[in-house]
């Protein structure tokens, strides 16, 4: 799936006809008709804007699916103190190494 096409269908599934999307990002509805019909896809300059109007991130508006393993957290708030806290402060100071041997002591507790 072309970026254009990924546009197309996530601003579909917001609801948003094309003429809706152009007003909201300020392209021209020509330029995006073009994206469709010439199977080209918007210049880097406007993904951002695309990205912010379309509510989605660079990367899944530039990647047709999430890697295999990875899950969509939006925000993880997690109170200084806890547990959870020191775990996550503890491995951001620890070495590649260290951190490759705790990730697999995890699994092995699984």
């Amino acid at each position: 799936m072309t970026i254009s096409q990924r546009i197309r269908k996530i601003a579909n599934e917001k609801g948003m006809t094309q003429i809706e999307f152009a007003r909201a990002t300020g392209i021209s509805q020509s330029t995006i008709s073009d994206w469709g019909r010439k199977n080209t896809n918007p210049s880097a300059d406007k993904i951002m804007v695309i990205c912010k109007v379309l509510g989605v991130s660079p990367y899944e508006l530039l990647q047709d699916t999430m890697p295999d393993g990875m899950k969509k957290v939006e925000h993880t708030i997690i109170s200084e103190g806890t547990e959870e806290f020191l775990l996550l402060e503890t491995f951001k100071g620890l070495t590649r190494s260290n951190k490759d041997r705790l990730i697999g002591y995890l699994h092995a507790l699984k």
